[in-house]
C-alpha cells in the first residue's frame, strides 16, 4: 500500500489538461514522443518535460526502439489512476476534439 503523500504526488499530475491528455490516449496503446508533438502541438521538449514527470512518479514506462521512444502506461499496481482514466475519453473522441483525426506519425 502506498502512501498518501505518493498518490496525492501522482494525482497531481493528473489534474494537468495536456497530461491527463496524453494518458487517456496512452489506455489503448503507446505513442512515440513525435506524435504527442503533432498532436497536442507542444514542442518536443515540452511533451518530454510532461513525460519525464510521468516516468519519474512510474505511471508511464518508455521504450526505445532505434531513434524513437514510445510511452505507454504503466498503472497495474495504481488501481486510482486506472478508475480515473476509465472515465476519460477514448482516443478516437480525443482525436476528434483536437481535429487530429487523420493525423499519421513519421515515427511509425
Amino acid at each position: 500500500m502506498e502512501s498518501i503523500h505518493d498518490a496525492a504526488e501522482r494525482l497531481k499530475l493528473l489534474g494537468d489538461k495536456t497530461r491527463l491528455t496524453m494518458l487517456s490516449l496512452m489506455k489503448e496503446r503507446e505513442w512515440c514522443v513525435c506524435e504527442f508533438v503533432d498532436i497536442l502541438e507542444i514542442s518536443q521538449p515540452g511533451i518530454s518535460q510532461h513525460l519525464r514527470k510521468l516516468k519519474a512518479q512510474g505511471i508511464v514506462k518508455e521504450s526505445k526502439r532505434g531513434q524513437w521512444v514510445y510511452y505507454s502506461l504503466n498503472v497495474e499496481d495504481k488501481p486510482y489512476i486506472q478508475d480515473v482514466l476509465k472515465h476519460m475519453p477514448d482516443s478516437k473522441t480525443i482525436l476528434s476534439d483536437l481535429n487530429k483525426e487523420g493525423v499519421v506519425s513519421v515515427c511509425r
